[in-house]
C-alpha cells in the first residue's frame, strides 16, 4: 500500500503545514484549531507526527528552487553532470557541479529552507507531547521517532554546510531570533544523542500497515553512516551526552543489526529499485513517495508526494512505451560508466540511450547515460495527476548491503564475509577485504543512490580533489571539452556556502564558510 505515511497525512490541518511562530493572529478563533489548542488527543499527536515525516519527501521550497537530495548529491558528485534541457536551464546544477557555487545560488537555500522546516516541526512536537492525553508507550515510541527526524535532518544539514545553528526548541519570538552557528562537534552530539536515545525506545518490528515508520535498526544504521563521515572528515569519536560512541561500539550496532533485524539481500539486486521491492527486506530506511493524493498544482510542489529525483532525472523522451518526458538532469558520467562496465549492476544502474524508444532530446552535456536507478520508467508513472508530479519510485535511504559494507569497512571479523555477500548476490568472485576493495564495492554498488559524494568526502580532500577532479569524454557525449570538465575546489572543503539570505537575516552574526 501507499502507505500509512498517506493516509494519515490527509487529515493535517494547514496550522502543521506552517513553520511560522505561533502569534502570528492576534485574535484565536475558538471554533477552530490553531497551535495553541490543537495539541490535545493522541489523534492530534499523531498527526504532528506526520507533519514532521511529512518534510522528508520535500524537494522543493515555494519561490526558492527544486533540490531533490538523490539529485544534488549525485551532481556534486563524479557519477552525474549537471544536464537539463541547456545551459540556462541547468545554470545552478552545473554552478554545484563545478564547485563554482555563489551564495545566492537558490537550490542551495532550498535545502537550507526544507531541513530547518523538519527540525522545527519536530521540536515543537518534543515540546508539547508530554501534555497530550495519550499512553505511555504511543509517547515514548513517537518522541522517539520525532528525535529519529531531527537527527535525519541535521546530518543533511551538516552535511551540506557544516557551520549551522543548533536549535533543540523552537523559537518563541524576536528575542530569540539572533542564533549564532555552532560548531559540527556539537551538532554531530546531538545527532549522535537523539540517535542512542531513540535506538533505545524505537520498535525492531513495525506491522505492515504503518511500512514507513522508522525502527531501531534504520537509527543503528543511520548512527553508523554518521560516525563513518564524522570519524573521516573530523578524525573524532562521538559523543552522546558523555558516553563517547566509537568505532567498537558502532560495529556493535551493525553486529546486532545484520545477525538480528531479519534484513538481508535481495536474490535478486534489480528488486530494490522495483515497486515490488518497497519496504522489502534489504530496505533499512525507506522514504516513501507516490501519488496519493494525485497532485496537480504547480505552485506547490511540495503538497504532492510524488518522487522529483525520477522526473528530473528521466530522459527526454516522446512517444515511449517505457519512459515519460523526464528533464534529463543528472547524466551519468563516462567515469561512472567505465567503472561499471564489467559489473552486472551496470545494466540495473545505467540507463544508455540506445536502451530507449520514442524520440530522444538529447539534453545539455549529453553523456548517452541516465540513472535507471530513480528514473521516469513506466513502472512508476502516476495513476493520475500531472504526470511529472507523480513519480511512484521511493528512495531507499539505507539499503542491508549498505550495513554490511559498513560493518566490513569498521573491521568486523566477519568482513570477507559480508563482502562476499554483497559480490556474490550479482555472480561476482570473492576477492581480499581490504579498505580498498570495500571502497570500491562501496562505489559500484551503491552509485546514482545519493551516497558517492560523502563517500569520498569523508576520506580526505586529496582523494576529493583526484575523484571529483574529472574530465573524461566518451564516446556520446555532445558539446565541448569544457562543459565536461570539472576541477574540485579544495578551498570549500565539499561543503555549500550558507545562503546569503540567511547570513542578512542573522544581521551579520553568521560567518560565511571557507572559500566563498
Amino acid at each position: 500500500m501507499k502507505k500509512y505515511i498517506y493516509n494519515t497525512t490527509k487529515a493535517l490541518l494547514i496550522v502543521l503545514l506552517m513553520t511560522g511562530c505561533e502569534d502570528f493572529l492576534d485574535l484565536k478563533p475558538l471554533d477552530q484549531e490553531v497551535s495553541s489548542n490543537f495539541y490535545q488527543t493522541e489523534d492530534h499527536a499523531m498527526q504532528a507526527l506526520v507533519a514532521v515525516y511529512d518534510v522528508l519527501t520535500y524537494q522543493s521550497t515555494p519561490g526558492v528552487s527544486w533540490a531533490p537530495f538523490i539529485t544534488v548529491s549525485d551532481i556534486l558528485s563524479d557519477d552525474a553532470y549537471a544536464g537539463g534541457s541547456d545551459a540556462n536551464d541547468g545554470m545552478q546544477q552545473q554552478e554545484m557541479n563545478t564547485f563554482n557555487i555563489p551564495t545566492t545560488n537558490t537550490i542551495v537555500h532550498s535545502i537550507w529552507i526544507k531541513n530547518y522546516i523538519g527540525i522545527y516541526r519536530a521540536n515543537q512536537f518534543l515540546e508539547v507531547i508530554d501534555d497530550i492525553d495519550a499512553p505511555l508507550d504511543f509517547k515514548s515510541r513517537t518522541i522517539a521517532e520525532a528525535k529519529f527526524l531531527r537527527a535525519y535532518f541535521y546530518f543533511e544539514q551538516v552535511r551540506f554546510f557544516e557551520n549551522i545553528p543548533l536549535l533543540t526548541t523552537t523559537i518563541k519570538g524576536p528575542s530569540e531570533y539572533d542564533q549564532e552557528q555552532n560548531t559540527p562537534d556539537e551538532i554531530y552530539n546531538q545527532i549522535t544523542l537523539d540517535l542512542v536515545e531513540a535506538i533505545n525506545v524505537l520498535p525492531g518490528v513495525i506491522p505492515a500497515n504503518e511500512a514507513g515508520r522508522i525502527t531501531k535498526w534504520a537509527a543503528q544504521a543511520l548512527l553508523a553512516r554518521v560516525y563513518l563521515f564524522y570519524n573521516g572528515v573530523y578524525g573524532e569519536d562521538l559523543d552522546a551526552d558523555g558516553n563517547i560512541i566509537n568505532q567498537a561500539i558502532v560495529l556493535d550496532y551493525l553486529e546486532d543489526l545484520i545477525g538480528n533485524s531479519g534484513h538481508d539481500l535481495f536474490a535478486d539486486y534489480e528488486l530494490n529499485f522495483s515497486l515490488a521491492g518497497e519496504f522489502g527486506v534489504e530496505s533499512v530506511f525507506e522514504i516513501s513517495y507516490g501519488d496519493t493524493p494525485p497532485w496537480w498544482d504547480w505552485g506547490y510542489v511540495r503538497g504532492g508526494h510524488g518522487n522529483l529525483a525520477a522526473q528530473m532525472q528521466g530522459p527526454r523522451v516522446t512517444g515511449s512505451q517505457n519512459w515519460n518526458r523526464g528533464w534529463s538532469f543528472a547524466p551519468v558520467s563516462h567515469k561512472l560508466a567505465q567503472d561499471l562496465a564489467d559489473d552486472p549492476r551496470f545494466e540495473y544502474t545505467i540507463l544508455t540511450e540506445e536502451e530507449l524508444d520514442g524520440n530522444l532530446v538529447k539534453g545539455y552535456q549529453h553523456t548517452g547515460y541516465f540513472s535507471k536507478k530513480y528514473s521516469s520508467d513506466a513502472e512508476h508513472w502516476g495513476s493520475d495527476g500531472q504526470f511529472e508530479l507523480n513519480r511512484t519510485c521511493n528512495h531507499r535511504v539505507i539499503r542491508f548491503s549498505d550495513v554490511l559494507l559498513m560493518a566490513a569497512e569498521l573491521g568486523s571479523p566477519n568482513a570477507q564475509a559480508y563482502l562476499d555477500r554483497v559480490r556474490d548476490r550479482v555472480g561476482l568472485a570473492s576477492v581480499p577485504a581490504t579498505p580498498e576493495n570495500i571502497y570500491r564495492e562501496r562505489r559500484l554498488e551503491l552509485s546514482l543512490e545519493g551516497i558517492r559524494y560523502y563517500d569520498v568526502l569523508r576520506r580526505g580532500l586529496d582523494y576529493a580533489n583526484q575523484e571529483l577532479t574529472h574530465s573524461v569524454m566518451g564516446p556520446n557525449y555532445e558539446g565541448d571539452q569544457e562543459i565536461y570538465s570539472v576541477t574540485f575546489n579544495p578551498a570549500i572543503k565539499g561543503f555549500l556556502p550558507v545562503p546569503q539570505t540567511e547570513i542578512d537575516l542573522s544581521g551579520g552574526v553568521f560567518v560565511q564558510n571557507d572559500g566563498y
